[in-house]
Protein backbone atom coordinates (compact mmCIF):
# COMPACT_ATOMS: atom_id res chain seq x y z
CA UNK A 1 0.00 0.00 0.00
CA UNK A 2 1.25 3.49 -1.23
CA UNK A 3 1.41 5.84 1.49
CA UNK A 4 2.13 9.50 0.87
CA UNK A 5 4.19 11.66 2.45
CA UNK A 6 3.92 15.41 2.82
CA UNK A 7 6.65 17.60 0.79
CA UNK A 8 9.07 18.72 2.80
CA UNK A 9 8.55 22.12 4.07
CA UNK A 10 10.88 24.91 3.30
CA UNK A 11 12.71 26.83 5.79
CA UNK A 12 10.82 30.17 6.66
CA UNK A 13 14.28 32.09 5.14
CA UNK A 14 13.84 30.63 2.10
CA UNK A 15 10.17 31.52 1.83
CA UNK A 16 10.90 34.42 2.37
CA UNK A 17 13.00 35.26 -0.36
CA UNK A 18 10.82 33.20 -2.69
CA UNK A 19 7.60 35.50 -2.06
CA UNK A 20 9.58 38.48 -2.18
CA UNK A 21 11.11 38.06 -5.95
CA UNK A 22 7.83 38.49 -7.40
CA UNK A 23 7.19 41.98 -5.39
CA UNK A 24 10.61 43.08 -6.08
CA UNK A 25 10.00 42.17 -9.90
CA UNK A 26 6.77 43.90 -9.90
CA UNK A 27 8.42 47.07 -7.97
CA UNK A 28 10.84 47.54 -10.67
CA UNK A 29 8.31 47.42 -13.45
CA UNK A 30 6.27 49.86 -11.84
CA UNK A 31 9.21 52.81 -10.91
CA UNK A 32 10.51 51.94 -14.66
CA UNK A 33 7.67 52.54 -16.39
CA UNK A 34 6.55 55.67 -13.77
CA UNK A 35 9.64 57.72 -14.30
CA UNK A 36 9.84 59.99 -16.53
CA UNK A 37 12.43 62.83 -17.19
CA UNK A 38 12.51 66.08 -15.50
CA UNK A 39 11.13 69.27 -17.43
CA UNK A 40 13.77 70.85 -18.94
CA UNK A 41 12.83 74.90 -18.43
CA UNK A 42 14.66 76.64 -20.76
CA UNK A 43 12.16 73.79 -23.52
CA UNK A 44 9.74 74.69 -21.88
CA UNK A 45 10.19 77.89 -22.69
CA UNK A 46 10.53 77.61 -26.60
CA UNK A 47 7.25 75.27 -26.65
CA UNK A 48 5.34 77.85 -25.19
CA UNK A 49 6.13 80.04 -27.75
CA UNK A 50 5.79 77.43 -30.75
CA UNK A 51 10.14 78.21 -31.25
CA UNK A 52 11.49 74.93 -30.24
CA UNK A 53 13.64 73.00 -32.81
CA UNK A 54 14.33 76.76 -34.37
CA UNK A 55 18.11 78.47 -34.52
CA UNK A 56 18.71 81.77 -33.05
CA UNK A 57 18.30 83.35 -37.05
CA UNK A 58 15.24 81.66 -37.27
CA UNK A 59 13.62 82.89 -34.52
CA UNK A 60 15.10 86.56 -34.93
CA UNK A 61 13.05 86.65 -38.23
CA UNK A 62 9.79 84.95 -36.95
CA UNK A 63 9.62 87.49 -33.99
CA UNK A 64 10.58 90.65 -35.91
CA UNK A 65 8.13 90.13 -38.40
CA UNK A 66 4.92 89.49 -36.06
CA UNK A 67 2.12 91.91 -35.96
CA UNK A 68 2.11 93.61 -33.20
CA UNK A 69 -1.07 92.21 -31.30
CA UNK A 70 0.28 88.48 -31.87
CA UNK A 71 3.76 89.77 -29.75
CA UNK A 72 3.79 87.49 -26.55
CA UNK A 73 3.58 89.47 -23.73
CA UNK A 74 5.73 86.94 -21.57
CA UNK A 75 8.90 86.79 -23.52
CA UNK A 76 11.83 89.00 -23.56
CA UNK A 77 13.79 88.69 -26.78
CA UNK A 78 17.08 90.57 -27.10
CA UNK A 79 19.93 90.19 -29.86
CA UNK A 80 23.16 90.67 -28.75
CA UNK A 81 25.93 91.08 -30.53
CA UNK A 82 27.03 87.22 -30.94
CA UNK A 83 23.50 85.45 -29.23
CA UNK A 84 19.98 85.66 -28.98
CA UNK A 85 18.54 85.89 -25.51
CA UNK A 86 15.22 84.81 -24.69
CA UNK A 87 13.68 84.90 -21.04
CA UNK A 88 10.91 84.97 -19.94
CA UNK A 89 8.51 86.10 -16.35
CA UNK A 90 9.44 82.93 -14.07
CA UNK A 91 13.08 83.76 -15.16
CA UNK A 92 13.65 80.98 -17.22
CA UNK A 93 16.86 82.14 -19.78
CA UNK A 94 17.89 80.44 -23.02
CA UNK A 95 20.53 81.70 -25.34
CA UNK A 96 21.40 80.79 -28.56
CA UNK A 97 24.41 81.71 -30.92
CA UNK A 98 23.93 83.62 -34.13
CA UNK A 99 25.18 81.93 -36.91
CA UNK A 100 28.68 81.98 -37.70
CA UNK A 101 30.50 84.67 -39.29
CA UNK A 102 26.75 87.05 -39.44
CA UNK A 103 25.28 89.78 -37.59
CA UNK A 104 22.12 91.06 -36.61
CA UNK A 105 21.46 95.01 -36.51
CA UNK A 106 17.92 96.25 -36.41
CA UNK A 107 17.38 99.94 -37.28
CA UNK A 108 14.20 102.13 -36.56
CA UNK A 109 14.66 105.39 -39.13
CA UNK A 110 12.23 108.53 -37.96
CA UNK A 111 10.97 111.86 -39.23
CA UNK A 112 10.13 113.02 -35.52
CA UNK A 113 10.35 110.79 -32.97
CA UNK A 114 13.23 108.14 -31.32
CA UNK A 115 14.26 106.36 -28.46
CA UNK A 116 17.38 105.20 -27.04
CA UNK A 117 18.54 101.91 -28.04
CA UNK A 118 21.56 99.58 -27.63
CA UNK A 119 20.63 96.18 -27.71
CA UNK A 120 17.20 95.21 -29.81
CA UNK A 121 14.31 93.60 -27.76
CA UNK A 122 12.62 91.69 -30.60
CA UNK A 123 9.01 92.00 -28.52
CA UNK A 124 9.30 95.11 -27.33
CA UNK A 125 11.46 97.67 -29.43
CA UNK A 126 8.44 100.12 -31.34
CA UNK A 127 9.52 102.89 -34.25
CA UNK A 128 8.13 105.39 -35.59
CA UNK A 129 7.46 104.16 -39.82
CA UNK A 130 5.42 101.11 -39.23
CA UNK A 131 5.28 99.09 -42.27
CA UNK A 132 6.68 101.26 -44.51
CA UNK A 133 9.32 101.18 -47.79
CA UNK A 134 12.76 102.44 -47.77
CA UNK A 135 15.26 102.34 -50.45
CA UNK A 136 18.02 100.40 -48.29
CA UNK A 137 22.17 101.25 -49.24
CA UNK A 138 24.84 98.87 -47.79
CA UNK A 139 28.94 99.71 -48.50
CA UNK A 140 31.78 98.71 -46.95
CA UNK A 141 35.05 100.29 -46.43
CA UNK A 142 36.47 99.37 -49.55
CA UNK A 143 33.16 100.35 -51.39
CA UNK A 144 31.67 97.09 -52.17
CA UNK A 145 27.93 97.11 -52.20
CA UNK A 146 26.67 94.64 -50.06
CA UNK A 147 22.92 95.56 -50.38
CA UNK A 148 21.07 98.24 -52.53
CA UNK A 149 17.12 97.61 -52.85
CA UNK A 150 13.49 98.59 -51.40
CA UNK A 151 12.65 96.86 -47.74
CA UNK A 152 9.52 97.78 -45.86
CA UNK A 153 9.98 98.03 -42.02
CA UNK A 154 8.52 95.26 -40.13
CA UNK A 155 5.13 95.97 -38.13
CA UNK A 156 7.45 97.56 -35.25
CA UNK A 157 8.70 100.02 -37.60
CA UNK A 158 12.25 98.43 -37.50
CA UNK A 159 14.30 97.42 -40.40
CA UNK A 160 16.63 93.99 -39.73
CA UNK A 161 19.19 93.46 -41.34
CA UNK A 162 21.84 90.51 -41.67
CA UNK A 163 25.12 91.76 -42.61
CA UNK A 164 28.73 90.10 -42.51
CA UNK A 165 30.57 89.82 -38.80
CA UNK A 166 33.30 92.21 -38.26
CA UNK A 167 32.89 94.47 -40.85
CA UNK A 168 33.11 98.98 -40.91
CA UNK A 169 29.83 99.70 -42.97
CA UNK A 170 28.02 102.61 -44.08
CA UNK A 171 24.32 102.23 -44.40
CA UNK A 172 21.93 104.59 -46.30
CA UNK A 173 18.12 104.73 -45.86
CA UNK A 174 15.76 106.73 -47.85
CA UNK A 175 11.80 107.28 -48.57
CA UNK A 176 10.37 110.37 -50.06
CA UNK A 177 12.92 112.55 -50.88
CA UNK A 178 14.42 112.15 -47.39
CA UNK A 179 17.25 109.97 -46.27
CA UNK A 180 20.17 109.38 -43.44
CA UNK A 181 23.23 108.03 -43.93
CA UNK A 182 25.77 106.69 -41.08
CA UNK A 183 28.37 103.99 -40.37
CA UNK A 184 27.47 100.87 -38.97
CA UNK A 185 30.15 98.54 -37.04
CA UNK A 186 29.13 94.68 -36.90
CA UNK A 187 31.69 93.64 -34.32
CA UNK A 188 31.26 91.85 -30.90
CA UNK A 189 31.17 95.47 -29.08
CA UNK A 190 28.79 96.86 -31.70
CA UNK A 191 24.91 97.82 -30.99
CA UNK A 192 22.44 95.55 -32.46
CA UNK A 193 19.85 98.44 -32.03
CA UNK A 194 19.73 101.72 -34.05
CA UNK A 195 17.49 104.89 -33.42
CA UNK A 196 19.59 107.76 -34.59
CA UNK A 197 18.51 107.58 -38.03
CA UNK A 198 16.83 110.72 -39.01
CA UNK A 199 15.38 111.16 -42.46
CA UNK A 200 15.58 114.79 -43.62
CA UNK A 201 15.13 116.29 -46.74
Amino acid sequence: MLTSRPAPALPRRALGGILALPALALAGCSRDAGTEAPADPAQELLSAHDLDGLGAREIIDRLEALPLPERPQDLLASVLPESLSLSDAAGTEVSLPLPDGEFYVSIAPFVEATHECVMHSLTTCLGELQEQELEVSVTTADGEVLLDEVRATAPNGFLGLWLPRDQELTVTLAREGASASGPLLTDAEAPTCVTTMQLDA
